[in-house]
């Protein structure tokens, strides 16, 4: 079974899958709602789905479905190569995680090797990503993590300083502190790592 919000995704996704031997669709989705109803009416073998969808996430999906049909495997297909995202299909109890831009064949692949048994996504898996893609504010501590915040807002050291209800020189000390500790050497830079998280994060934009 296929849940993607993008018609034209689904359907060329469904035409790959039916055409391989041994694959049948035996239902399409596009929304988290319609999703779980159907997957309870069909008990599909395998679930391939998107993480972001109208309604919610695919993780949000398979965990409704698998409360009443635990034994179903999963497949998430998405565009996010996002370390949050793969930690939280694991943690739903998806069997493999695969980029759209894969070809078909892998795709098709995946399905067969998830239908047979077998897991592509464990904690070492997750482990490993992690260790490839350091977060550079894990050191931070609360404060820093706040200030690091309201730059990203756009907030000066004053407003800050503000909102916090400390001394300017306490902002700026922790300004130094955080950008020392991320590598960065500019408040700029600061900001426009935010803004780059805010818009790569895959539950930010529903029906990507």
């Amino acid at each position: 079974m296929i849940v993607d919000d993008h018609e034209v995704v689904r359907r060329g996704i469904a035409e790959v899958v039916d055409r391989s031997e041994g694959l049948t669709v035996v239902a399409e989705a596009a929304s988290v709602a319609d999703g779980v109803r159907r997957a309870l009416l069909v008990r599909p073998q395998v679930l391939l789905l998107d993480l972001q969808l109208p309604d919610g996430t695919g993780i949000d999906l398979l965990t409704a479905v698998r409360e009443q049909h635990p034994d179903v495997r999963a497949v998430v297909l998405t565009s996010f190569d996002d370390d949050d995202a793969v930690a939280a299909a694991l943690a739903a109890g998806a069997a493999a995680y695969v980029l759209k831009s894969v070809r078909g064949a892998e795709i098709t692949d995946v399905v067969k090797a998830v239908a047979a048994g077998r897991t592509l996504l464990d904690e070492r898996t997750v482990a490993r990503r992690r260790a490839g893609h350091e977060d550079p504010t894990e050191n931070l501590t609360p404060s820093e993590l706040r200030v690091l915040d309201l730059i990203g807002e756009g907030l000066s050291n004053r407003e800050i300083a503000e909102r916090l209800g400390v001394a300017e020189k306490t902002v700026k000390n922790h300004i130094t502190s955080l950008l020392a500790k991320m590598g960065l050497q500019r408040r700029t830079q600061v900001a426009a790592w935010v803004a780059s998280r805010k818009h790569s994060g895959w539950r930010a934009e529903p029906g990507h």
